[in-house]
């Protein structure tokens, strides 16, 4: 097996998919922040499958946190990283020297959504997702893959990111891979190392209210309120729960959806003690 490269410089990854590209080599990219977990490693396997070389970048993006988030915190472990990404077959691994190197003094452009932004996340992080969609069209430019992979999980970042490479005509195809669980079924997240044990009992009342909704919904039930208000019922139920919303919503636009006459998404938002955990799925009627 060949080794893993690690490229820390922007100019040096740009050359190196230059040349890659000039070699016939289709680039398949899995952005990440780091503190790989299963759910990122399924995005890697997803990623070979549509590429002759992955290559994974691990950048903590200063840009989509707000100044009381967890940025400081985010829990970082860049040689397990690179050990697990080269296990999973990843060719290159594009780790940026410091934020200084993305965002250099006076930087000034950011890529702003109008509409997407304005549901479920974006109504608390009023930043995160300008923070998000301008990292994520600087890795583009400087990686210059054809192909993407992001995971479902994070259903909104996912919809914003398929939109602006559609508005922009970004020559890349977006590629969304299903959310990975734990065997008790919370959604796997680089933040549930912060939960104690108590804590993560209580989060688990997130996948729990969702699969709920789906069993209601399949069983016929169409009015969006009464799942919304059994979903807060079940996590209210547990210490340590702070909702931030609950939505049922249209999987394109994500506007609300008051009647479940056709799929729809449910997303939610849960702090768990101090952590803020993000969960959805897909409601069939």
């Amino acid at each position: 097996m060949a080794s893993i490269e690690i490229i820390t410089r922007i100019e040096t990854m740009q050359q190196r998919a230059d040349e890659l590209r000039r070699d016939g080599k289709v680039i398949a990219f899995v952005p990440t922040m780091g503190y790989l977990h299963e759910g990122h490693l399924s995005l890697i396997r997803e990623a070979r499958r549509h590429g002759d070389i992955v290559v994974i970048s691990i950048f903590v993006n200063p840009a989509q946190f707000a100044p009381e988030e967890d940025f400081g915190e985010y829990p970082r472990a860049l040689e397990r990283d690179i050990e697990l990404a080269e296990k999973e077959g990843v060719g290159i691994v594009f780790a940026p020297q410091s934020d200084r190197q993305m965002y250099p003094e006076g930087f000034q452009s950011y890529v702003e959504l109008t509409a997407l932004p304005q549901h479920l996340c974006g109504l608390s992080r009023p930043i995160f997702f300008r923070g998000v969609a301008t990292v994520v069209t600087k890795l583009f430019n400087i990686v210059k893959p054809h192909v993407a992979v992001f995971g479902q999980k994070d259903f909104q970042q996912l919809t914003v990111i398929r939109r602006m490479a559609r508005d922009l005509n970004v020559p890349v195809e977006i590629i969304g891979a299903p959310t990975v669980r734990e065997p008790d079924g919370l959604a796997m997240s680089s933040r549930n190392a912060y939960l104690t044990d108590g804590q993560r009992t209580s989060a688990l009342t997130l996948s729990q209210s969702l699969r709920q909704a789906q069993r209601v919904v399949a069983d016929g039930e169409t009015d969006a309120a009464r799942v919304i208000e059994a979903a807060t019922a079940l996590i209210s139920s547990r210490p340590d729960t702070e909702i931030d919303y609950i939505a049922v919503c249209d999987p394109e636009t994500l506007d609300n959806v008051p009647v479940i006459d056709k799929p729809v998404v449910m997303a939610l938002a849960v702090k768990v003690g101090s952590t803020r955990l993000i969960d959805n799925m897909l409601l069939t009627p």
